[in-house]
């Protein structure tokens, strides 16, 4: 009886020592980096597609079921999910993923976050109190990330904090080489003034000295009217302007109508128009971490 037991038992305690790190994130650019990090010792779910604006996903109840198994969380914070994602957790009940426990974590932690706000004032747009939530844009925020999610994973599992290590040294050095090559290609650029339809771009201008203030959105998150536009094209003396994706009718980027408009003060002035995702995994002919400088920079400019 005691070998019957025993034949029962040890297969258990072979699935339960081999289980791996169940990760539940929001959005895809932080979920291409959870698994640099994670590799083969992870369960990795993104729950945002590459085309959906971060500030209006399509919450499905399946998400609730991911969210209820899931072993830690990586959120983008500074309020990029707060129009979908505080349902889902709730619907979730998943203790192990609520805030204040280590299996919820914020990524923008330790960024310098730009356009922080004094006061809060909703007639201004979609203002985050926490600053502008689209840091992801700095390829060098990709390193800060990586350590606070290699962290994250070494108190969670710690028999494969060793591997988490590893992966992190291996992709900080792999970036640390992109980010030299991508500063060479967008350096004949510098100072280059631009025009984009949402302000998601500004952690990139900031990185790569790019001139970015102005914006076809009247204010963040809502759409342009065509007076809006025209008095865009009279402020513009812009060299180039950079749109976003196309997603869905709810989303604050641009509707195949606010495409057409968004291309008008390019038009009036002889700039050039691109159309980008808000997203690296969005350019599939893209590889990893050969994403927005190439694409602006080899394609764009």
């Amino acid at each position: 009886m005691k070998n019957l037991l025993g034949l029962f038992v040890l297969p258990l305690l072979v699935v339960a020592a081999h289980a791996k790190l169940n990760v539940v994130v929001t959005t895809p650019d932080l979920a291409s980096i959870a698994r640099e990090i994670g590799g083969d010792q992870i369960e990795l779910t993104a729950l945002a597609r590459p085309t959906e604006d971060p500030h209006f996903v399509d919450a499905k109840p399946s998400f609730i079921v991911k969210l209820n198994k899931a072993g830690v969380l990586l959120e983008g914070g500074a309020e990029l999910e707060i129009g979908w994602l505080p349902p889902l957790l709730q619907g979730a009940r998943n203790p192990k993923i609520q805030s204040g426990t280590p299996g919820y974590v914020l990524c923008n932690e330790g960024i310098t976050m730009l356009e922080v706000p004094a006061t809060l004032d909703r007639s201004k747009g979609d203002v985050h109190a926490s600053g502008n939530p689209h840091f992801m844009s700095d390829p060098a925020n990709g390193k800060i990330v990586a350590k606070h999610i290699a962290s994250a994973f070494c108190q969670l599992d710690p028999k494969s904090c060793d591997v988490f290590k590893a992966n992190l040294i291996s992709f900080e050095n792999r970036l640390d080489a992109k980010l030299s090559e991508w500063r060479k290609l967008l350096a004949p650029h510098k100072g280059k003034e631009v025009v984009t339809y949402h302000n998601y771009w500004i952690y990139f201008a900031k990185a790569f000295d790019l001139k970015m203030d102005l914006y076809l959105e009247p204010k963040p998150g809502i759409p342009p009217t065509p007076a809006h536009l025209a008095g865009a094209s009279g402020r513009s003396h812009r060299e180039n302007e950079i749109g976003q994706h196309k997603v869905d009718r709810r989303a604050a980027l641009p509707k195949p109508e606010d495409r057409r408009n968004s291309g008008e003060p390019h038009r009036r002035r002889g700039a050039g128009l691109a159309v980008l995702s808000h997203d690296e995994q969005g350019n599939p002919k893209l590889p990893r971490l050969d994403g927005f400088p190439r694409e602006v920079a080899g394609e764009k400019f």
